[in-house]
């Protein structure tokens, strides 16, 4: 059954219908637009299709909202989702917003809003579920909760941005940061940058990887040079090198010394080398072996929850030491390889020695024809002594592969 007074939060995530029953995506938002007088209108639904692509669905295309569901007309026009300037992502901009009761009792924040259909068929803003500020100092106290009217509150000019940030933050918590990205990237720019920040370092280290360029740069320039230090140790060692080569000298070396000293060495050598070579594109954080290492040992090593997947797909093994710098580089044992031999079979003998290494000013042209001939998801880079010094993945690659606004190259609705 269709429903007519629906809260928008319980939107997030509904499947999206076409009339023979067919799912055609995710709501990811809503959009409204303030009236001169009245409660704001709904305009349409930010709805994520095949390929995470998110689109603009208007309201007037919805024929019907039930439990878990929304069913459209089938029509959906495929442009990329741009935000129009009257309008207001609930979920995204809306909630955690402060308002001030109109009689007088005080402020709350909302949590989450009603919209309800209206005589003229149109989808108004009715009621609001707020929760006022606690007024205990224990931290596991929260506020009491109230429905309100949309005539009975008054937004505030400037909302308490750290608790926006923090509403918006609870929607997204189950998004993987490469999905997390995209929607960061939807938000308004100034909006984007409130969210960043309220991430711990972790997330944030993550999201920054998944983000192109100029985003980065924006985040990194809101934090101080300590948070900055903390965020870039936890990243991978060329994803954080590429960020710091475009920042300003002065503001890179004070980083550099307040971070690990291990990090900031494999950070200063990865900036050494030219952007489209096997240097510069490597990660020194390769799972290494000795030979006399068992199977056991290097599975163990892979399960490792830090472990991203292209790197768990083969094991080098080199002479002592076991970090990058090496000793010499020895050959890889692919994963594939290691399941099938018993846990005690030591990698030297399953060496995999027709895989020749790359040198670090090999030009990345290069790397892709050796990645597609021999259909490998990694590439161990030597210096002149035939040490490991790092890993070229596939990932790396296809990042210099795609167009730079890989991720906005759809025409704007």
């Amino acid at each position: 059954m269709s429903a007519t007074r629906v809260f928008v939060a319980r939107l997030a995530g509904c499947g999206v219908f076409d009339p023979a029953g067919d799912r055609v995506g995710k709501v990811i938002d809503l959009l409204v637009a303030y009236r001169k007088s009245g409660a704001p209108k709904a305009t349409g639904m930010l709805v994520e299709i095949t390929g995470r692509r998110r689109v603009f669905v208007p309201i007037s295309r919805v024929t019907s909202i039930a439990p878990g569901q929304v069913i459209t007309t089938g029509l959906i026009d495929l442009r990329r989702f741009t935000q129009r300037g009257q309008e207001v992502r609930v979920i995204a901009e809306m909630l955690g917003r402060k308002v001030q009761l109109v009689d007088g009792s005080g402020e709350a924040s909302i949590e989450d809003l009603a919209i309800e259909l209206s005589k003229n068929r149109d989808w108004l803003v009715s009621e609001l579920f707020l929760r006022r500020p606690k007024t205990s100092t224990s931290p596991f106290a929260r506020g009491a909760t109230l429905f309100a009217a949309w005539d009975l509150v008054r937004e505030q000019a400037k909302g308490d941005e750290n608790q926006s940030a923090q509403q918006l933050l609870a929607t997204y918590s189950d998004l993987r940061p490469a999905d997390l990205a995209s929607a960061l990237m939807d938000l308004p720019d100034e909006r984007m940058l409130e969210v960043a920040e309220e991430l711990d370092d972790e997330r944030l280290a993550d999201l920054l990887e998944e983000l192109p360029e100029d985003e980065q740069i924006d985040i990194i320039q809101e934090l101080d040079d300590e948070r900055a230090a903390e965020v870039l140790d936890l990243m991978e060692p060329d994803d954080a090198a590429d960020l710091m080569a475009n920042l300003p000298e002065e503001r890179t070396e004070a980083i550099l010394e307040l971070m690990d000293e291990e990090e900031a060495e494999d950070i200063r050598m990865l900036m050494q080398f030219d952007e489209f070579t096997a240097g510069g594109l490597m990660t020194t954080e390769p799972i290494i072996c000795a030979a006399d290492a068992t199977v056991a040992e290097a599975m163990a090593l892979i399960r490792r929850k830090e472990v991203a997947p292209v790197l768990a797909a083969s094991v080098f093994v080199t002479l002592p030491p076991y970090e990058t710098a090496t000793g010499r580089y020895l050959g890889v044992v692919h994963f594939q390889k290691m399941l099938r031999y018993p846990p005690h079979e030591r990698l030297g003998s399953l060496l995999d020695t027709e895989l020749e290494p790359v040198s670090s000013d090999t030009h990345i042209k290069e790397i892709h024809r050796l990645l597609a001939n021999y259909n490998l998801v990694a590439l161990p880079v030597v210096d002149k002594e035939n040490r490991l010094i790092g890993v070229v993945t596939v990932d790396d690659v296809l990042d210099h592969l795609l167009p730079d606004d890989w991720r906005t190259d759809e025409e704007a609705r």
